[in-house]
C-alpha cells in the first residue's frame, strides 16, 4: 500500500551533480578510468593540527550536547575572524554554529520569507538556493549572469525588471561564485547594496568561497554601509581548511535574526557536533599556513587546467580569480560534433574518454535568451598529473571531428 505524502515534497529539488557522480560510478564500475571533474568535493587533507584537535576533544570528552548556537568559545572567535576580514565589527551574538554551510540557506529563508514572498536568485547557481525557495513556499525569480570581456557580469536588466514588476523581498548573491567562479567589481557590487536598501531587500550573502582566491583581497557585501543590518552571511569551513565531510559552517548577521535560526538549530539537530566545534575552533585560531597551502594547489592545478583546455579549438575558459570551479564555453566544439544536448554532450564524452564533468543544465534551467553552451570542470578533487591526462584525452577525442 503507498500511503500519500506531503504535496510540498514536489517542490524540492536536489543537487543534480550527484547524479553525474552516480553515472560516472557506473562507468568505473565497467573498468572506464574516470577523471573526476564533476564535484567540488576536496581530495586535499584537512590540516593535521585541526585533526588533531578533534582527536583531543574526543578523548576529553566533548561528545555531549552544546548550546543550540554553539561552542561561546568558536563563535567568539568567529566574530572576530569574520568582522576583521570583512571591515565591520561582530560580537558572539551576531554567530550561529550549524553543521556545514548549506542548512543556512533554508533555516535563514524560514526566518525571512513568508509563503508567496518573491526571492531573487543566481541561476546558473548553486541549485539549493532554487529548492529550498520552492520548498517553502517562495516563488523563485531567477537572474542571470551575462558574459563580458571582464567575465561573468548580473544582468542588471533582468534585476530591475524584477524589482519593478514582482516586488521581491530577499536577494540570495553568490560573489566568488559556484559555478561560474564569477566576481563582482566595486560597482556592480555598490549597485546591489543600492537596489537591497532602496527596495528594503533582506540579503543572504554566500560566502562558501571568500577565502578561495588566488591573488587580490576579497571584499563582503556587509562592508557597504547600510547592509550589515539587512545581511547574512552563509560560512563555511568546507573550503579553506578543506572540511567538506566534517560538516560546519555559521550563519553571521543580525542577533535577533540568529536567535530566530538557533530555535529552528534547536527542532532540527540540538546542535552541530561539539567535537567538529573543536576542530573548528583550532582552524580559526592557529597558524593560517596549512590554508594557503591549500590554496597554493588548488592555484597550481587551475593554472593547468585553464591552459590545457584552452589549446583545444572550440573551447574557451577564462582565468577566474576564485573558487575552484571553471564554467567553460563548448559552443564551438559543441556545434562540431553535432551534441542534441548537454547531456548528450556529457555522456558521450564520458564515455570515449572517462573525463567527467557537470553542464550548465546542472545548476538551474536555462533562461531565455541563452545561445552558448556551457560545461562546469572542478578541480578541487582531482591531482594535477590526472589534470594532465585526462584533458589530453579530451583533446584527442575532440580533434577527431
Amino acid at each position: 500500500m503507498t500511503k500519500h505524502l506531503a504535496d510540498r515534497l514536489k517542490n524540492l529539488g536536489t543537487e543534480t551533480a550527484y547524479a553525474v557522480s552516480e553515472s560516472a560510478s557506473v562507468l568505473a564500475a565497467k573498468g572506464k578510468k574516470i577523471y573526476p571533474f564533476h564535484l567540488g568535493d576536496m581530495n586535499l587533507p584537512t590540516p593535521m593540527h585541526i585533526v588533531s584537535a578533534a582527536i583531543k576533544a574526543l578523548r576529553d570528552g566533548k561528545t555531549t550536547y552544546t548550546p543550540a548556537a554553539g561552542i561561546p568559545s568558536l563563535r567568539m572567535a568567529m566574530a572576530e575572524d569574520i568582522g576583521s576580514s570583512r571591515g565591520v565589527k561582530y560580537s558572539m551574538e551576531n554567530v550561529v554554529i550549524h553543521p556545514g554551510g548549506k542548512p543556512v540557506i533554508g533555516k535563514f529563508l524560514q526566518v525571512v520569507m513568508n509563503e508567496g514572498d518573491a526571492v531573487l536568485y543566481p541561476n546558473p547557481g548553486y541549485p539549493i538556493y532554487e529548492s529550498q525557495i520552492e520548498y517553502f513556499g517562495g516563488i523563485a525569480l531567477p537572474y542571470q549572469y551575462i558574459p563580458t570581456k571582464d567575465g561573468f557580469k548580473i544582468d542588471r536588466d533582468q534585476v530591475e525588471f524584477y524589482l519593478k514588476n514582482n516586488n521581491p523581498k530577499i536577494l540570495i548573491y553568490n560573489n566568488y561564485q559556484n559555478p561560474l567562479g564569477a566576481e563582482s567589481d566595486e560597482q556592480e557590487m555598490e549597485w546591489l547594496a543600492k537596489i537591497a536598501i532602496e527596495n528594503d531587500l533582506w540579503v543572504l550573502s554566500d560566502e562558501a568561497y571568500f577565502d578561495i582566491r588566488y591573488s587580490g583581497s576579497s571584499k563582503s557585501i556587509v562592508s557597504i554601509p547600510g547592509m550589515i543590518d539587512r545581511t547574512m552571511i552563509l560560512y563555511t569551513f568546507a573550503k579553506k581548511y578543506a572540511m567538506t565531510g566534517w560538516r560546519l559552517g555559521a550563519s553571521i548577521g543580525p542577533k535577533y535574526l540568529n536567535e530566530q535560526i538557533a530555535k529552528i538549530n534547536t527542532n532540527d539537530e540540538a546542535c552541530t557536533a561539539n567535537f567538529v566545534q573543536h576542530a573548528g575552533l583550532a582552524a580559526i585560531t592557529s597558524d593560517q599556513t596549512p590554508s594557503k597551502e591549500i590554496l597554493g594547489k588548488l592555484k597550481e592545478r587551475r593554472d593547468i587546467l585553464v591552459s590545457r583546455l584552452n589549446s583545444i579549438q572550440g573551447i574557451q575558459t577564462p582565468l577566474p580569480n576564485t573558487t575552484f570551479y571553471l564554467f567553460v564555453d563548448i559552443t564551438g566544439i559543441y556545434n562540431k560534433i553535432g551534441a542534441v544536448s548537454l547531456e548528450d554532450f556529457r555522456l558521450r564524452t564520458m564515455e570515449e574518454t572517462g573525463v567527467s564533468f557537470c553542464t550548465r543544465q546542472h545548476f538551474g534551467k536555462a533562461l531565455p535568451g541563452e545561445t552558448r553552451k556551457f560545461i562546469r570542470f572542478a578541480y578541487s578533487g582531482i591531482n594535477v598529473d590526472q589534470i594532465e591526462e585526462g584533458i589530453l584525452k579530451l583533446k584527442k577525442y575532440f580533434e577527431k571531428f
